[in-house]
């Protein structure tokens, strides 16, 4: 039996809480979290705890919260912990003062299967580019950005319908468990780190850079596929949107219909009580589920009840 790691693990959003809490059930000796600092939030804008934190309260965690990751008195703090291991799922880029502290090194999981999709928002990207899998990585850090060493790959495979909301559940699940078996690995001496260079073949990487609201905006003067892909690769969030009547209009779900187009690019057909489609280059859409302005989340039928073309 290995002696289990002192470690210390850094996340911010739920899609880390279930990889600490994958390691708390598995016995793994965490000495301490480290997530965001609380934020101001809502109409109130009260402050507001990171989903990492409010786990770790639960569990009777010590919690560090820097602003600034080479601080020193932080730096010392971590320090004081003696952590075997650094252990960082869905937080922000690390300083090599930091990430090269701990003997045993710092891991990362990451939400795609490495060298493709490196950067901030791996799942969204798959899902609009029309990949059939993902997948998630654990891998060293190093200085350069999701380009460490690869400890072990998951594949998981992408239905034609599914929203980027519902990969990154199943992610986080098969993510906590790879690192489960990751630290495991470790402690045990058995990895053989691999250079990502080696698994770059002829194929081009991709990369999933953060996307921001101009991203969003649904681009009509596409194919129905391209559309309905960029629809459900931002759904349920940051979502994408369009206009229609002046405001705007966000698309959560839809439904491609390749065939005869009548109308322009952007051009919309409804019969103002069951369906709402606009066109594309090859065909329409169709708009199944929608949040107008200011408005909650709604099928489209009931959408078209209540809106006055």
């Amino acid at each position: 039996m290995y002696e289990k790691p002192r470690i210390i693990f850094m996340g911010t959003p739920e899609f880390a809480v279930a990889s600490l809490e994958a390691l708390l059930k598995a016995g793994e000796q965490i000495v301490a979290v480290v997530t965001a600092p609380d934020k101001p939030a809502g109409r109130g804008q009260k402050l507001q705890e990171s989903a990492v934190k409010q786990y770790a309260l639960s569990q009777n965690l010590p919690i560090l919260q820097p602003v600034k990751l080479k601080d020193e008195t932080f730096l010392e703090e971590l320090a004081s912990y003696e952590a075997d291991l650094q252990v960082v799922v869905a937080f922000r880029m690390l300083p090599e003062v930091v990430w090269d502290m701990p003997p045993m090194g710092t891991i990362n999981l990451h939400a795609s299967l490495l060298p493709q999709y490196r950067g901030a928002a791996p799942i969204n990207h798959a899902i609009i580019n029309g990949e059939r899998e993902s997948g998630v990585s654990t891998f060293f850090l190093q200085q350069e950005i999701d380009t460490g060493n690869l400890l072990f790959r998951e594949v998981v495979r992408i239905g034609p319908s599914d929203t980027a909301g519902e990969l990154h559940d199943e992610l986080m699940q098969v993510g906590a468990a790879l690192l489960v078996k990751t630290v495991q690995a470790i402690s045990e001496g058995e990895v053989e780190p691999i250079p990502q260079k080696e698994l770059i073949t002829g194929t081009p990487l991709k990369h999933a850079p953060k996307i921001f609201k101009k991203d969003c905006q649904i681009i009509w003067n596409r194919t129905v596929k391209e559309i309905h892909n960029h629809i459900r690769g931002l759904s349920p969030y940051p979502t994408a949107y369009t206009e229609l009547g002046g405001k705007s209009l966000k698309v959560y779900k839809s439904l491609p219909e390749k065939g005869n187009v009548t109308h322009k690019p952007g051009e919309y057909d409804t019969d103002g009580k069951t369906y709402l489609k606009f066109a594309g280059t090859d065909g329409y859409v169709q708009l199944l589920e929608v949040q107008q302005e200011g408005k909650k989340r709604i099928l489209i039928d009931e959408f078209l009840r209540g809106y006055r073309f």
